[in-house]
């Protein structure tokens, strides 16, 4: 590839912004790198032809009369299934290398923007400083600091499959990544200039020559390994520095000599391991060996912290002796083990706190390989330990030493104690109502379905995990399908039946999922209901009232459309929030969030400011699932600032000024909101519920051939056939659409809606004052920018019903039409310059991938050629996977 792929033609309807320069320098050189890997690997030949495709698909975006796309789709069709498939991944390989370096620009910038700042100056206005400095000047000193002090954010990483990538091309893409920066350092040139790019070229020729599809579906602790590379590469050291970071502006001129501020706010949470509704691959032993690599992690990530600490920790005793009580520790210590001790002694003489912490190191070692002798039963006699050490050296008065990397050391233990993040449990309403009723016909011991015995088998090992890594690790349980007020004692009921009575059995916070349009509508009567439930009294006795209430995304949409759906959770979360505060509850929403729009994707921060007023109260909970997940978390200063977005808008979210806007733009706007509502859901019900809508859904996008990709262990529908979209998941129904350039999940409706209403200056009036309906409209705008009336028109030309095609056409212009009118803009993402340069630099690319997908299906469909069909089947599923990458937030 040459320089001219990072110059593309702007895609239509998306205004023109200007590329950075370091930005353009860094996607020239990969891109020339990538055109000599070509080269080497597959001749002038095939680099001539992929050449020829990229040039036509950026012609494609300036010409009006649709020559170049013809050209382009008459090239595809010419190539040998040999050569689709090397240009398929030739443009995927593309696709990873303008990601990464679009993702270490933004490192970058991060880096530049921050150095330009003096100490203690005030970040961005959505950084956690200037969250905290808003809330002292509306609720004053004391009580900003408790909003502070019980601020939660909790991200719960998923394994839906929408991650495409094989972890080993993920890890390809992040040694390339390394090398690019280390191109920016200052001593980078001549000779080590000329190294640098001979390892970028190997590394991209290795990125080239690995498939990019799995060989077999990946085991579901498979994916519990992908997570947990997330969190040792990245959370492990970045969540205490986002603690140290604001502790450090608080604090000022006293930062590290004094005891900190800020308490830990964030807490990870897993279902990969848990979540076993409607996927068999989740069993009771998956989940206790899903809590044991947990662990096994986070035991590591405290060993090197330890190591570390106790390496600076040497500090003698004649200038900082120890206190009496780390004198009295260091004798436990010997009690446990005088062979240790003794090393020990050897090893830090007269450096009586090194010594202490050399110990714990000890003991932690011994928690990793299970050594009951010397183990830590919990991770509160770790930090207590610590603390001793902490104290000891703050009495001898050095406090620098007390409150720097020890500190930090004692943040990662209240964060992540001994099983790094929760694991928590998710099965079917109907499951547990089968399981009762085949236990009451034939007896806790009798001979029980073979899924009534899984279920019992589950608590069974929530009981272990509690028992082995403390109650934290393992108590939260999610019911999916919570329809009656029976679902949550039901629940309890079981627990106690696998343990033989409740003095047994482990610790359990029943969590209702109320995911479907009439679950959302007839929540609050569920909770009132099961709250008279002696077992949910007792509970509630236990936990201090608290209850948490799990919002699903992705059903409700699929019921009745992206913009019915999100004034539905709105309601909901408007009409819980009164329910808790009536009964005295403390409660946590859970939102089920997925990366793309229709499954209520879209920047967390600004979900956030929009919610009803009481529904944060400084706890924010949410899903993270797929290429999010890295996209989020995958670059330490990319997770640095957004974990401090999302916490500064959740300190926020409940300040009186945006109580008091949302509150205010809630009852001005109710009969917009009711109009939209009524519009909307009428044309999606009117496209969805049409005959044969689920079949000709199936033809015109790669959902069954999604189904066969094996990047998830879970199924991707319930059933055998999508013969009613209740079969279907809401991730492939998401996944399908986008892949096809259409994203019907994230906006169809919305442009009737907005006809309807018809008065321009009322709906830009609602968009200026009600954040819901801005953040609507921008999340509808991003998904329209990524479709392509073209190209979607060549997928609805696959199924035989003109009627459905025209239909999502005209409402995809109509969308468009009104989105442009709402915002003022002259163009989709034209206000929006980062997101804007991304859609620009990629959309060709994602064409010429679309169009080979494209050729696979119709060869699929048509069946014309049944002796190529397993090659179609490959080639579409490789144009998946770049698919995925060029448009990122997919499902």
């Amino acid at each position: 590839m040459t320089e001219a792929e990072i110059r593309p033609d702007v895609p239509r309807g998306v205004v023109s912004h200007e590329v950075p320069e370091l930005l353009r320098n860094d996607v020239r050189l990969l891109g020339e790198l990538l055109g000599r890997v070509l080269r080497e690997a597959g001749g002038e030949d095939l680099l001539a032809d992929v050449e020829r495709l990229r040039e036509l698909a950026i012609a494609s975006h300036s010409e009006p009369n649709g020559h170049a796309l013809a050209q382009a789709e008459e090239l595809v069709a010419g190539f040998s299934h040999e050569r689709a498939e090397q240009v398929a991944r030739a443009f995927t390989c593309y696709f990873h290398l303008a990601n990464l370096a679009e993702e270490y620009h933004r490192v970058r910038v991060l880096h530049d923007r921050e150095s330009r700042l003096a100490p203690h100056e005030l970040a961005p206005d959505d950084s956690l400083p200037a969250a905290y400095q808003q809330l002292v000047a509306e609720v004053g000193e004391d009580e900003a600091r408790a909003r502070l002090r019980d601020l939660e954010f909790r991200p719960v990483f998923t394994a839906h499959p929408t991650e495409a990538r094989r972890r080993a091309v993920a890890r390809a893409i992040r040694r390339i990544a390394e090398l690019v920066a280390e191109r920016d350092a200052l001593h980078i040139g001549g000779t080590t200039l000329a190294e640098n790019e001979r390892r970028l070229l190997a590394e991209i020729d290795t990125l080239w020559r690995t498939s990019p599809l799995r060989a077999e579906k990946p085991t579901v602790l498979d994916e519990v390994a992908t997570v947990l590379s997330i969190v040792d590469s990245t959370l492990a050291d970045v969540l205490p520095t986002v603690y140290r970071r604001l502790d450090d502006w608080l604090l000022e001129r006293d930062a590290g000599t004094t005891a900190p501020l800020v308490a830990p706010f964030a807490r990870l949470g897993s279902w990969i391991g848990g979540d076993r509704d409607g996927n068999p691959n989740v069993t009771a032993e998956v989940t206790r060996a899903a809590a044991a690599l947990a662990s096994e992690h986070a035991l590591d990530a405290l060993l090197v912290s330890a190591r570390r600490t106790a390496d600076g920790l040497t500090l003698d005793a004649a200038g900082t002796p120890a206190s009496p009580e780390l004198s009295a520790l260091w004798q436990r210590q010997r009690s446990l083990s005088d062979a240790m001790t003794s090393r020990i002694a050897g090893d830090a003489p007269n450096e009586p706190h090194r010594r202490a912490l050399l110990g714990i190191i000890e003991r932690i070692a011994a928690t990793r390989r299970r050594d009951a002798d010397l183990a830590y039963a919990t991770p509160d006699e770790l930090e207590a330990d610590l603390r001793t050490v902490q104290d000891s050296l703050q009495s001898a008065g050095a406090r620098r030493a007390a409150y720097g990397d020890l500190q930090r050391l004692i943040w990662q233990v209240q964060t992540f104690g001994f099983h790094l993040a929760e694991l928590e449990v998710r099965q079917h309403s109907q499951v547990h109502a089968a399981a009762l009723a085949d236990i009451e016909e034939h007896g806790v011991d009798g001979d029980l379905q073979p899924m009534t015995v899984e279920v019992l088998d589950t608590f069974r090992a929530l009981g272990t995990v509690q028992r082995r890594l403390g109650v934290a690790a393992a108590r939260r349980y999610i019911v999916s399908f919570t329809q009656s007020p029976e679902h949550l004692p039901a629940v309890y009921r079981l627990a106690d039946l696998a343990f033989g009575g409740p003095e047994h059995a482990p610790v359990i916070d029943a969590i209702p999922l109320f995911e479907t349009f009439a679950d959302l509508q007839n929540s609050v009567e569920i909770l009132d209901a099961a709250l008279e439930h002696p077992r949910v009294q007792e509970r509630l006795a236990a936990n201090g009232r608290r209850v948490e209430v799990m919002l699903g995304y992705s059903d409700s949409s699929k019921d009745v459309g992206p913009l019915s759906a999100t004034l539905a959770l709105d309601d909901a979360q408007r009409r819980i929030a009164d329910w808790a505060r009536r009964n005295d509850i403390v409660l946590t929403l859970f939102h089920g969030r997925g990366g793309a729009l229709g499954r209520g994707g879209g920047p967390a921060n600004r979900a956030v400011l929009a919610q009803p007023p009481g529904s944060v109260d400084g706890r924010f909970k949410l899903t993270e699932q797929g290429e999010v997940i890295f996209a989020r978390y995958g670059d330490p200063d990319i997770a640095t600032r957004h974990i401090e977005q999302v916490a500064a808008a959740t300190l926020l979210a409940d300040a009186p000024s945006v109580a008091q806007r949302n509150t205010e733009a809630a009852a001005r706007f109710a009969d917009l909101a009711s109009r939209l509502d009524v519009a909307s859901r009428e044309r999606f019900h009117a496209l969805v519920r049409s005959e044969g809508f689920p079949a000709w859904f199936a033809q015109v996008t790669p959902l069954e051939e999604i189904g066969l990709l094996p990047i998830g262990s879970r199924p991707a529908r319930r059933g055998l056939s999508v013969s009613s979209l209740d079969d279907l998941r809401a991730i492939p129904w998401v996944f399908s659409w986008s892949q096809a350039r259409i994203n019907l999940a994230g906006w169809y409706g919305l442009g009737t809606a907005l006809d309807t209403v018809g008065d321009v200056e009322e709906l830009r009036t609602a968009y200026a004052e009600w954040p819901l309906f801005a953040t609507i409209i921008d999340n509808v705008e991003m998904s329209l920018a990524k479709t392509d009336e073209r190209i979607a028109a060549r997928y609805l030309a696959l199924g035989d019903r003109d009627d459905l095609a025209q239909q999502v056409l005209d409402e995809m212009r109509l969308t468009r039409q009104w989105v442009l009118a709402t915002t003022g803009s002259t163009g989709v993402l034209s206000r929006r310059r980062i997101l804007g340069r991304a859609v620009q630099l990629r959309s060709p690319y994602v064409d010429a991938l679309s169009l080979l997908q494209l050729r696979a299906l119709r060869g699929l469909r048509t069946g014309q050629d049944p002796q190529s069909a397993e090659e179609l089947r490959r080639l579409l599923l490789l144009t998946v996977n770049g698919v995925a990458a060029g448009l990122q937030n997919t499902g």
